[in-house]
């Protein structure tokens, strides 16, 4: 169990300036080394239901065993969810989420995600971006190699190629690594990160504790249109 090394953190989300409703959800369960954020597939049916099962399905998890026990759950409770989503929608109407999953205890770390949902870490004062997104704007960057101001361009460049519930067999993918002191986190929903460059979030991070973090994120967001809900989890082991 962690709490004999507990974390640090902090998390909030909130609903996007032209929004109708809030469809992110996140976990900050510091006491068992589990933290999460989910977004719903905007446009989609019941998306905030989507990501609330995302949460409230990793919520449920024992946090008992090893690490290599507790990684592997949550690829089982996510690949459960995927297929309870998929069988639940009788109109061939997608319900589906986002999902970013970090997972720590003592000297090891892992990042378990689906969808464009991110993981980033501060370390030495820099930002690295630890997830890579599931998204047609990605795969035309990596597969075609297109630039990024022309796959940024792509009228369908957000588009999912993984998610939770997409209909088609969730493919999870996953990042291990080993903490450092000093280390911070950041799990987010794009609605957050599509609002600050790479510099201004770097800047965020170097804020203080995971509270004063994440109240700067959200004050920099919220200063300009925040068209989309955003949701932010900051961790520091």
């Amino acid at each position: 169990m962690n709490r004999a090394h507990p974390w640090r953190s902090a998390g909030r989300t909130a609903q996007g300036k032209r929004r109708a409703r809030n469809e992110d959800g996140f976990l900050d369960c510091p006491q068992r080394g589990c933290w999460a954020v989910a977004d719903g597939m905007g446009g989609h049916h019941a998306g905030n239901v989507a990501s609330q099962r995302v949460v409230s399905s990793l919520a449920a998890l024992p946090g008992q065993g090893s690490f290599d026990q507790r990684v592997e759950a949550v690829q089982r409770c996510l690949r459960g969810l995927d297929s309870q989503l998929q069988a639940a929608d009788g109109l061939a109407r997608v319900m589906g989420s986002t999902v970013v999953v970090l997972l720590l205890e003592r000297d090891r770390a892992a990042c378990v995600w689906a969808g464009d949902s991110r993981c980033y870490l501060w370390r030495g004062q820099r930002l690295y971006q630890l997830s890579r997104d599931h998204s047609l704007q990605q795969q035309l960057m990596d597969k075609q190699h297109v630039s990024l101001e022309l796959a940024r361009a792509h009228p369908d460049a957000r588009a999912l190629t993984r998610a939770i519930g997409a209909g088609k067999p969730l493919s999870l993918e996953i990042l291990e690594l080993r903490p450092h002191p000093g280390d911070v986190f950041l799990l987010c929903s794009d609605g957050l990160y599509q609002g600050l460059s790479h510099r201004q979030l770097g800047r965020a991070m170097n804020a203080g504790t995971p509270g004063q973090v994440v109240e700067r994120l959200f004050s920099d967001v919220l200063r300009g249109p925040a068209l989309d809900d955003l949701t932010a989890v900051v961790v520091q082991p």
